[in-house]
């Protein structure tokens, strides 16, 4: 299961030898990798590697991955770059922080080799199937811009996190139908990607907390709509 276009990965872990495991995996697939051992190595090999992945432990030192992959979302020049979360922290809280700071998947060790290609080759395809046309939603005082991943809202610009942009293009795409939570983790995460309900709420409030409560309204037992009437 080669892939056609080389794909640069970063590893980001302190084990020598579950960074040696993934290192043989990705290279047998045909990724370029290099690697990290603490967060701070990992911020600077993303800004010179420029991956467009990185597998991120958590508990490494001077700089745990949380910490790390909240400067890397907040760098410009790194900021869309995919975050997958390979950890032993299975505690709920870990896996929230994660998603809260926008990764796209969280992963319990021990790994499992086979598995993880396979999870990673299906992010890789969902980027390649995303369309790449220019798209520009305009709707009352929101410019929901695709080409910059930005919402102009008057005078103010947002710049959005991955996660909670595509959340709301696509509830701004479908106006006052409403999804449920589960509709939603499906059309933003995919099936591959196991996250809980409650992410959904986590980056609906963000995008309140950017926004304001009118657009995004709560269907009390049901979900979330886009709402045309702010």
């Amino acid at each position: 299961m080669a892939v056609k276009t080389l794909q640069r990965v970063l590893i980001a872990d302190d084990d020598p030898d579950i960074v040696e495991m993934l290192q043989y995996n990705l290279k047998k697939e045909g990724y370029e990798v290099k690697t990290a051992s603490n967060g701070k190595e990992a911020i600077e090999k993303a800004l010179s590697f420029q991956p467009h992945l990185i597998l991120m432990d958590i508990m490494m030192p001077q700089m745990d991955g949380i910490e790390a992959s909240r400067i890397i979302k907040e760098t410009p020049e790194i900021a869309e770059t995919y975050i997958m979360f390979l950890t032993a922290r299975s505690e709920e809280y870990s896996e929230i922080a994660a998603f809260d700071i926008g990764a796209d998947d969280y992963i319990v060790k021990p790994i499992k080799p086979r598995a993880l290609m396979s999870r990673i080759a299906s992010v890789f395809r969902r980027e390649n199937k995303k369309n790449k046309t220019d798209e520009v939603l305009e709707v009352n005082d929101l410019i929901i811009d695709k080409r910059s991943y930005t919402i102009t809202q008057g005078e103010n610009i947002f710049e959005m996190p991955r996660k909670e942009f595509e959340l709301l293009f696509f509830l701004a795409q479908n106006p006052e139908r409403v999804y449920s939570r589960e509709e939603l983790l499906q059309k933003i995460w995919g099936s591959d990607v196991y996250v809980l309900a409650r992410t959904v709420d986590v980056h609906i409030r963000k995008l309140r907390e950017k926004l304001g409560e009118g657009y995004i309204k709560t269907v009390k037992g049901v979900g979330y709509k886009f709402s045309l009437n702010e």
